[in-house]
């Protein structure tokens, strides 16, 4: 199909103006119905009550927001806590290959129960060793001492005073054998009694690694213990909420993994902690650390929580992440004269006596002659 068939088909030709259309008649604009009072009525009442729901939300936010901060800084607070426990390392005093090892990871032991056990063999052969050079010892000394004897009872005929000295001499070095044998015994004794390891106190058997068979050596850490009478939680404050933290204070201790809160007390507040600056470098000069004199950073002061009462349920584990917050008693008012905060009471100055007044001069007589003046 030509293009002159395309455009006489829509009706066009070439050349043709396109007609245009007829301007749309402008009619006046709309007029709107007047607004019923009503509907205004409503908006008035709507818009007081957003004001009215604003003032309210911000009258109870600014009591609000008051007693959290009242909180936050009349209780203090942290949350850099944590669990603490002492821990007793066990290392056998004597060496030898392990026989018994009763106890397994994590479990609980009493004071006094077997924890592990250390081949007794040598051990009982070098007592058997001991007691038969003690007797030994004490047959020779025993014999030097009847000699040395029988030699101080003859006469200077029968023997010389040289001859009596050499005998009781002996009888003397015989005696220290003994008791240097005797001593042995007991050495041997002791190491025998240390091939059997107990447990010194209540606790549980932590991060365990010895098997049954393995060669000890003296000093080696083979066992340790958590001790489970000694938990407590160290809360590290920082030095400017110290001021409302006294020793007898109840705490509160919620544990990261528990919903149960842990009671205790402040049991002692640290009186030390290390400080980086002053430190002597190898020239034996300080080293002070530069810093902004506009920012000063509160350092953090270690406070132990003696634990009171631990609720059913919650297993106690050291080195546990805690938020502690202490609830602060009222402070009494300090008697006067007092110590308060470590301060000595003002002592009274001594008020010097007044000069005692010069007496008067005696009364001269008339006709007397004046004193001489020096």
């Amino acid at each position: 199909m030509t293009s002159s068939e395309i455009k006489a088909k829509r009706g066009k030709t070439v050349g043709e103006p396109t007609p245009e259309r007829p301007p749309v008649p402008k009619t006046p604009d709309r007029l709107w119905p007047p607004e019923p009072a009503l509907r205004r009525k409503r908006r008035l009442v709507f818009r007081i009550f957003r004001v009215l729901l604003t003032l309210a939300a911000v009258a109870l936010a600014i009591p609000l927001v008051w007693a959290m901060w009242e909180i936050y800084m009349g209780a203090p607070w942290t949350r850099d806590g944590a669990v603490r426990a002492y821990v007793v390392t066990m290392a056998p005093e004597v060496a030898g290959r392990i026989v018994e090892l009763p106890v397994r990871d994590n479990q609980l032991v009493r004071k006094g129960d077997l924890l592990m056990a250390i081949d007794p063999t040598d051990y009982r052969i070098a007592v058997a060793n001991a007691q038969a050079t003690l007797d030994q010892t004490r047959a020779i000394a025993e014999n030097s001492r009847i000699e040395s004897e029988r030699r101080e009872k003859l006469t200077s005929l029968s023997t010389s005073d040289e001859t009596k000295q050499i005998f009781k001499t002996k009888w003397m070095a015989t005696e220290a054998s003994y008791r240097q044998a005797v001593a042995s015994l007991e050495q041997a004794r002791v190491n025998l009694e240390r091939t059997r390891i107990v447990s010194p106190v209540n606790g549980y058997v932590t991060n365990l690694l010895a098997q049954l068979g393995d060669y000890v050596t003296v000093g080696e850490n083979k066992i340790s213990l958590i001790d489970a009478d000694s938990y407590w939680v160290d809360g590290y404050f920082e030095e400017t909420n110290l001021e409302g933290i006294r020793v007898g204070d109840p705490a509160r201790v919620k544990l990261m993994g528990y919903r149960q809160i842990v009671r205790g007390h402040v049991d002692s507040i640290a009186r030390g902690i290390n400080v980086s600056n002053a430190q002597p470098n190898s020239q034996g000069l300080a080293t002070v650390n530069p810093i902004f004199t506009w920012v000063r950073l509160a350092q953090r002061v270690p406070v132990r929580i003696h634990i009171d009462q631990v609720p059913p349920g919650v297993i106690l584990s050291a080195g546990m992440t805690a938020t502690v917050e202490i609830e602060p008693r009222p402070k009494p008012q300090p008697a006067e004269g007092s110590n308060v905060r470590g301060q000595l009471p003002p002592q009274p100055t001594a008020v010097p006596p007044p000069p005692k007044a010069a007496p008067p001069p005696p009364e001269r007589r008339k006709g007397a002659p004046s004193p001489a003046r020096p």
